[in-house]
C-alpha cells in the first residue's frame, strides 16, 4: 500500500498541478522493471511491457500510463520517462551517495555494507539461473551518468525537441553484469574479500535485464560513460566515509 500511495498518489497530484499551467515539462523516473521478464535482450524500448514481477514494478507501469493518458489531453505539457536500469555509487566528490534506511534492497549498498563489516554477510539469491555463472544479471549504471540523462532529457524538453507529447527512453549501460561479477568488482577496487553465501531464490526476482540504449545515444545524444568497476569505486568510497 505504501508504495501505491507514494508513487501513485503523489504522481496525480504533481500531474493536476502542472495541468493548470499553459506550458510544463516533466521528466519521470521509471524503472526497467516495466518490461518484466523480456523475451530478449537487449531490452529495446519496444518491447511489451509485461505483468508486474512486484507491487513497484507495477506502480511504474501505471505512473507511465496515468501520464501518457494525461499528455494526450493536456494541451502544453510534455513528458518523457526514463526507464532506469539499476543506479549504484556516489557522486566523484563523495558528498552525496546512497544510504538505505535499515537493510539495503539494492545489491550494490547491501555489498559495501557488508564490506565495512556493518553487515555480517551478503546473501546471493541464487545459483541457478540460466545465466554463465547462474546467478541474476542486471545493468548497472553509474549514478552521474543517470544524471546526465536527465539534464538533457529536461534540454530537450525546455527547448521543445521532443518528437511527441510523451517520450521513453531506456537509461542504461548497455551491458549486464551478474551478482557474482558484481562481487568481483567490489574485490578488485576495495581489495578486500567479501564474505557472501547462496541463498534460495527471492520471489521477484527476474533472471536477465540490460538495456538497450540505442534510442537515448542517438535521439537524446546521451550515453553512459562510466564502467561498473569505477561506479563501485565510488560506492565504497562513500561507504568508506560515512562510517569514517
Amino acid at each position: 500500500m505504501l508504495y501505491y500511495e507514494n508513487n501513485i498518489g503523489t504522481l496525480v497530484y504533481i500531474l493536476k498541478e502542472l495541468c493548470k499551467k499553459n506550458k510544463a515539462s516533466f521528466i519521470f523516473s521509471s524503472s526497467c522493471t516495466v518490461y518484466g521478464q523480456a523475451d530478449t535482450m537487449p531490452i529495446t524500448e519496444d518491447a511489451p511491457v509485461k505483468p508486474a514481477e512486484s507491487p513497484y514494478g507495477n506502480t511504474k507501469q501505471m505512473g507511465e500510463e496515468i501520464i501518457a493518458d494525461t499528455c494526450k489531453v493536456t494541451p502544453g505539457l510534455n513528458a518523457i520517462a526514463l526507464r532506469y536500469f539499476n543506479p549504484m555509487g556516489a557522486h566523484p566528490s563523495i558528498e552525496i551517495g546512497e544510504l538505505p534506511v535499515g537493510v539495503p534492497q539494492n545489491l550494490v549498498p547491501f555489498i559495501t555494507q557488508t564490506g565495512i563489516g556493518l553487515r555480517e554477510e551478503l546473501s546471493v539469491f541464487g545459483d541457478d539461473y540460466p545465466t554463465e555463472d547462474g546467478t541474476c544479471i542486471r545493468d548497472y549504471i553509474y549514478v552521474v551518468d543517470l544524471a546526465k540523462a536527465h539534464v538533457i532529457a529536461l534540454k530537450r524538453l525546455l527547448e521543445g525537441k521532443n518528437q511527441e507529447n510523451y517520450e521513453v527512453f531506456n537509461v542504461g549501460t548497455g551491458t549486464g553484469s551478474s551478482v557474482l561479477e558484481a562481487i568481483e568488482s567490489f574485490e578488485k577496487v576495495s581489495g578486500k574479500k567479501l564474505n557472501y553465501k547462496i541463498v534460495d531464490r527471492r520471489p521477484g526476482d527476474i533472471t536477465t535485464a540490460y538495456a538497450d540504449t540505442t534510442k537515448a545515444n542517438t535521439v537524446l545524444g546521451w550515453k553512459a560513460e562510466y564502467t561498473l568497476d569505477e561506479a563501485m569505486k565510488s560506492a565504497w568510497e562513500w561507504e568508506q566515509k560515512i562510517r569514517g
